[in-house]
């Protein structure tokens, strides 16, 4: 297999060639090897693009060209391997990852070749403005307590959006008109034009400067839109927030943002929950977690506590006598939900010994007592190999 040429080579610039050199190089190139500009040698011309664009396509990306120049074109990352820019297209460009994104790069050139191929390249298809559109989507936040975020709970929002004026059901005319087909574009929002190229006479296009590229002309605008189509509402909506929802978690109303144009669908309502925090609980996962203060007696004797949980309710659990401060227990399956699932997490709570500050005469006679059948004592301190 013959090897590569080298890329700076191919377009004609030094090693040392800064970013707008290499994208002037590759212009010049592109433009003089493009199949189409050379017709009486087609494929020696397509052989040249693909290379041109092969070569632009690495020095155009800073890591490529860092590891091409330590490598070459078939070092670590396999410049050479896959055909650059043309995997699998025939021969012809269909990338964007190096900045070039079609022949609108170009400017007028780039309406000039998208001619030549039928308006198959680039951003051709983007442009018809005329044609059905997705409504705006919408976002907002939703404050919800810690319980809420546990049960789940269905609220009632005002949101701000744009809705169909009634008026005129959506054309933006007056009742009793109807807007008419742009004369200067027949309706389709664009207006060819005929240039003199050094390709020789083709065929461009433009958006309709008269109607805007929407391909139609409204002479007498609905009194209440004012010719939008649309009008601000605040309308009412009810949100259904699911059980085991999480903080920055967000959830979805398909349709009730803007409404489409041209019998586009309405846009959808992102809205991103945040839970305020609890004084008692928190949350670890889908785990409920919670500290429970507990007596020395319960801890030194055992006990049967009652457990609050998120929903109001208590749950009662038998601690064994001997229990530490520190020590924590589970209760299967009382925490959090998750989500489209019919598992749930585990409540971990923590107990904490509190020692009592303050004693009656009788409790503290009863401690010393205690004290003296446990022998207890101060620990001694061990003296060290030196005395």
């Amino acid at each position: 297999m013959a090897s590569k040429r080298d890329y700076y080579e191919v377009l004609g610039v030094n090693k040392d060639a800064s970013d707008d050199e290499i994208k002037k190089a590759y212009r010049k190139m592109a433009k003089k090897y493009h199949p189409d500009a050379n017709p009486d040698n087609k494929e020696e011309a397509e052989a040249k693009f693909k290379e041109v664009n092969e070569a632009y396509e690495t020095l155009s990306d800073p890591q490529k060209r860092k590891m091409y120049d330590q490598f070459g074109p078939d070092g670590p990352q396999g410049f050479g391997g896959s055909g650059g820019p043309f995997g699998g297209q025939g021969g012809y460009y269909s990338y964007s990852s190096s900045g070039f994104d079609g022949f609108d790069d170009f400017g007028d050139l780039g309406d000039i070749f998208s001619s030549f191929f039928g308006g198959g390249f680039g951003r051709q298809s983007s442009r018809k403005q005329n044609g059905p559109r997705k409504g705006a989507d919408l976002n907002l936040r939703m404050d919800i307590t810690f319980e809420e975020s546990y049960l789940g709970v269905e609220k009632e929002i005002v949101i701000n959006r744009n809705e169909k004026c009634s008026n005129c059901h959506g054309t933006g005319a007056r009742p009793g008109t109807s807007p008419i087909k742009c004369p200067e574009c027949k309706g389709t929002g664009q207006v060819r034009q005929v240039q003199n190229t050094i390709l020789g006479q083709v065929q461009t296009t433009r958006t309709c400067n008269t109607c805007h590229g929407t391909g139609e002309i409204i002479n007498e605008p609905c009194d209440v839109c004012k010719g939008r189509g649309t009008v601000r509402k605040q309308p009412k909506i009810r949100v259904k927030i699911p059980a085991g929802i999480d903080d920055n978690q967000t959830v979805v109303l398909r349709g009730e943002g803007d409404p489409g144009e041209k019998g586009g669908p309405n846009g959808d309502l992102y809205i991103t929950v945040r839970i305020k925090k609890h004084s008692i609980f928190k949350r670890s996962g889908n785990s409920v977690i919670c500290d429970i203060p507990i007596t020395i007696t319960q801890a030194t004797l055992g006990a049967e506590l009652e457990i609050p949980m998120v929903d109001g309710t208590k749950e009662k659990y038998k601690i064994p006598e001997g229990t530490q401060t520190g020590t924590k227990f589970v209760i299967r399956n009382k925490g959090f939900k998750v989500v489209n699932s019919s598992a749930q997490g585990d409540y971990i709570f923590t107990v904490n010994v509190q020692t009592p500050k303050k004693l009656t005469k009788e409790q503290r006679e009863l401690l010393v007592e205690l004290a003296k059948t446990m022998n207890e004592q101060p620990p001694i301190k061990k003296r060290g190999i030196f005395g």
